[in-house]
């Protein structure tokens, strides 16, 4: 059997259990779309998770659980006429074919610069009328920011050089102290939140995704802050009787781990 068969096999005994789970489970039975919506959000920060966490058995566990959600949706669709898993192929199959014409047609590029300034174009001549029009309402705001910086990027409105962006993060945080020196509180919100947009955009000329690198912060604080919290407890203490110097040892300690 070759691999890809093996592969249509697997496929096709995940949709035969998705038809049985459907017809015959209560649970399954009574999902729609919009109750499944935020169980598959949870499904897809898991796969992020385990991806930052280089845990590849854990993100081939979590990849069954989102493409399970895939089938399901296309189960719903198929009970009323209106999709199912064959056409949601066929609509991802047609749209790469079509935003790919340096591979399926006679378009050249010369980078991956040039690939994702056609990807733009081509869109905007299916009739989208902005670049940001892809970008989801719901996303959170740093993955969002650094959504729209990446499209609009891709149609040429950016910065020509990675300094230009560091002296814009410089001036925005001056302009932030400035606002904090007045007390003015939407102000500080406003420039406070210029501060993010601007470091969010730098980093792309660092080659650093900005979830990525605050997601690896957040896991190495709580990893160390939870070493701080096993000391006190090893000597019988609450961290609010503690004073910051005697926690500054544990969490320098915490640190060389």
């Amino acid at each position: 059997m070759s691999n890809k068969t093996a592969q249509l096999k697997a496929f096709e005994r995940l949709l035969t259990i998705m038809d049985e789970l459907r017809e015959q489970c209560p649970w399954d039975k009574k999902q729609t779309m919009e109750s499944l919506r935020h169980l598959t959000i949870e499904e897809v920060y898991e796969l992020g998770d385990a991806i930052l966490d280089n845990d590849l058995d854990e993100v081939k566990k979590e990849l069954g659980d989102v493409l399970l959600h895939i089938v399901f949706y296309s189960k719903i669709g198929s009970e009323t006429n209106d999709f199912d898993i064959a056409d949601v192929c066929h609509s991802i199959c047609d749209k790469l074919i079509d935003r790919h014409p340096h591979i399926y047609g006679d378009v050249k590029v010369e980078n991956e610069e040039d690939v994702k300034r056609n990807w733009e174009e081509l869109k905007l001549k299916e009739g989208k009328t902005s670049v940001l029009e892809g970008v989801p309402k719901s996303l959170p705001a740093m993955v969002k920011a650094n959504r729209i910086q990446d499209k609009v990027a891709g149609v040429g409105f950016d910065w020509e050089q990675p300094e230009q962006v560091f002296e814009k993060v410089e001036e925005e945080l001056a302009e932030l102290k400035v606002e904090i020196a007045k007390g003015n509180t939407d102000a500080i919100e406003s420039e406070f939140g210029d501060v993010l947009f601007s470091l969010i955009n730098y980093s792309r000329f660092l080659n650093v995704n900005p979830e990525n690198a605050l997601e690896r912060t957040n896991k190495k604080f709580i990893k160390r802050f939870q070493y701080l919290e096993s000391k006190a407890k090893e000597l019988n203490k609450s961290l609010k009787d503690m004073t910051l110097t005697e926690m500054d040892v544990f969490w320098e300690e915490a640190k060389s781990l």
